[in-house]
């Protein structure tokens, strides 16, 4: 299956809920879908079409809280990245801990860095910030103007 083929089935499967389709080139593509979805075309990403979870990585833009979940495709060097975007006053995603043992401490991180609440994570006990910061201070927040 190439790169195409795997966008295909993306956009066929979740058409409703796939909001664009970016192919940078052959091995590299991102993917925005609805937030709510997240748990669903991850399951698809890494069941049906054989990708593995790498990481998850997070930035806090204008646009609200920005989730890029990095997925590989060994075998033809893609990297497939499901993006989502969370609302600044609500940044809440399903945790993908369950499914993924690999995104345990990512999603911790992020919580503790960015506020962002993951929903169902099995393990939400603080993994860096005991002492170093106040609760519910968020120091990767920005304030836009």
């Amino acid at each position: 299956m190439n790169t195409n083929e795997i966008l295909k089935n993306i956009k066929d499967k979740f058409s409703s809920d796939v909001i664009d389709v970016f192919k940078k080139s052959e091995t590299r593509v991102t993917v925005t879908i609805k937030p709510e979805s997240l748990l669903q075309v991850a399951e698809y990403a890494y069941k049906d079409l054989e990708c593995r979870f790498i990481i998850a990585t997070a930035n806090h833009t204008k646009k609200g809280f920005e989730i890029l979940y990095h997925f590989s495709k060994d075998n033809i060097g893609l990297i497939a990245n499901l993006h989502v975007i969370l609302p600044v006053n609500k940044p809440e995603i399903e945790s993908l801990s369950n499914m993924f043992s690999a995104s345990n401490w990512i999603e911790r991180e992020m919580h503790e860095l960015y506020g962002i609440v993951f929903k169902n994570h099995p393990e939400p006990e603080k993994l860096i910030s005991e002492g170093n910061w106040a609760e519910g201070v968020y120091p990767y927040r920005r304030e836009f103007k």
